[in-house]
């Protein structure tokens, strides 16, 4: 699967730990990432400074869906359903 140009949710709804320029400790779940553009594409795609979970994830039907609305829907799943408990 390919990613799908202008979606963004990978970079809003899951929580992630490690720094990403601009975001030092990382950024929560639900909060956009500074170095997503006003058009959802990374700032950071192919430069060395973008996080490795980052360039690691892949898209994937079970978390992209058939549209942006549906992957921000699955992820927000994920993202709760993986949270530690408190």
């Amino acid at each position: 699967m390919e990613c799908r140009v202008g979606c963004g949710a990978c970079c809003i709804a899951p929580s992630i730990s490690s720094p990403i320029p601009g975001m030092p400790h990382g950024k929560p779940a639900g909060v956009r990432c500074v170095q997503l553009t006003a058009d959802n594409r990374c700032a950071l795609y192919g430069k060395p400074e973008r996080p490795a979970v980052c360039v690691r994830l892949r898209p994937h039907p079970e978390m992209c869906g058939t549209s942006a609305d549906e992957a921000m829907r699955l992820l927000n799943a994920l993202e709760l359903a993986t949270q530690p408990e408190k």
